[in-house]
């Protein structure tokens, strides 16, 4: 409508009147007071226009601009908290409310626990719930919320996970870049498989296990897994690989039984490693080596089945359709799962030892503590790394050197 009034029909007519009445009005002002006062009153009008004009463009511009939404550069995407958010028995989302901190409380109806918010440091925390099923739907809860402008901001997974001793020790923290789901495909009972078959899992298409051509991870029946940003994995691997994190006598004894795994011996550290994600916890020296020739197939021989956990994929198929929408940027998103408690017996246990020592889940877990303090020492240190220099990281997605 504005840009009509100014530039459409009728423009012409409405110049030549205004035109005509400035004429008259200079006319009256020369013969009452003189030409040169004349010429500072068109100097003044001259002037409050320009100001007129500047202002309503500023004003325009901000109007354009400031949607009134909460600005978020961070969203810290947690899946489980035991209780309450600080003071008590820990889940993943308690260090970052303490310590970060998460001072502000947000509802979130819609989502599986309320929000939390930092404005001065404008990081959000959600708690997804379990699941891959919780974790698709409050992602597209929080992405679809108006409360909210997020699209620049950096979405952090820092979730606990099981963790394959051929390639590191309990509270040990693993940038993913590959996240395989396991989910989607046939299964046959093991005990009915062809004795040549080395599991009864295939993929959705196929007649075998891992039948070549492996099909493409996006595609119309079905998703079997995501490929994050490599440049933005390393370049957090890189800004953190140095970051120290407690080895504790526990975690020393947990060690102990794993002898024959040399990595699984190391205190924790930081490293690069994908994950398989699936709706079972599985368990046992068998699955094990599925998870790992799984990710080998789906990956092209690119990943390493370092981790296992239950979300990551539902949350990345909500973060896809929000990328598509514009409402985030899929290329922003990064996982951190540390160790929490080994794929595979230690020597002398069996597999249901295990699973009877992991029964009451999470807190139960062997390195459960270590696991969320990894998480968050070094989760937060690429927090405050986008944070403190927002101006360098808005409109720059950062990549290794």
């Amino acid at each position: 409508m504005i840009h009509n009034s100014v530039h459409g029909p009728g423009t012409t007519s409405f110049r030549s009147f205004c035109r005509g009445r400035l004429v008259a009005i200079l006319s009256v002002s020369r013969a009452a007071y003189g030409e040169c006062e004349v010429v500072r009153w068109l100097a003044t009008v001259r002037w409050l226009g320009l100001c007129f004009l500047a202002t309503t463009l500023v004003a325009a511009r901000a109007s354009a601009e400031g949607t009134g939404k909460l600005p978020v550069r961070v969203v810290v995407v947690t899946t489980f908290e035991l209780g309450n958010d600080t003071g008590d028995t820990p889940g993943e989302f308690q260090a970052w409310v303490e310590r970060l901190p998460l001072p502000q409380t947000l509802p979130f109806q819609l989502g599986n626990h309320p929000l939390r918010y930092n404005a001065e440091k404008q990081v959000l925390g959600i708690v997804t719930g379990e699941g891959s099923l919780r974790g698709a739907a409050s992602i597209m809860a929080l992405g679809l919320d108006d409360r909210f402008d997020l699209s620049k901001a950096y979405w952090l997974v820092p979730a606990i996970a099981g963790i394959d001793p051929t390639y590191a020790s309990v509270g040990s923290a693993a940038w993913a870049e590959w996240i395989i789901d396991r989910d989607l495909n046939f299964e046959i009972d093991a005990r009915e498989i062809p004795p040549e078959w080395s599991t009864g899992h295939v993929p959705l298409g196929r007649s075998k296990p891992f039948q070549p051509p492996t099909p493409a991870l996006d595609r119309p029946n079905g998703v079997n897994g995501y490929q994050l940003n490599h440049e933005l994995v390393e370049w957090a691997y890189q800004l953190t690989r140095n970051v120290h994190l407690d080895d504790t006598p526990a975690l020393k004894s947990i060690r102990a039984g794993y002898a024959r795994y040399p990595n699984a011996l190391k205190p924790p550290f930081v490293l690069k490693g994908d994950e398989v994600s699936a709706s079972d916890w599985w368990l046992g020296e068998r699955m094990n080596t599925l998870a790992q020739q799984w990710m080998g197939y789906w990956s092209g021989g690119k990943g390493r089945a370092v981790t296992t956990a239950m979300e990551d994929c539902g949350i990345l198929t909500s973060l896809t359709s929000l990328s598509r929408a514009h409402r985030v940027q899929f290329d922003r998103v990064l996982v951190l799962r540390t160790g929490s408690d080994y794929t595979i017996p230690a020597s002398g246990q069996t597999v249901t030892q295990l699973l009877a020592s992991e029964a009451e889940e999470d807190a139960g877990l062997s390195a459960y503590v270590p696991a969320l303090e990894a998480a968050y020492r070094v989760g937060s240190t690429v927090v405050d790394e986008l944070v403190g220099n927002w101006a360098k990281y808005a409109d720059h997605t950062p990549a290794a050197k």
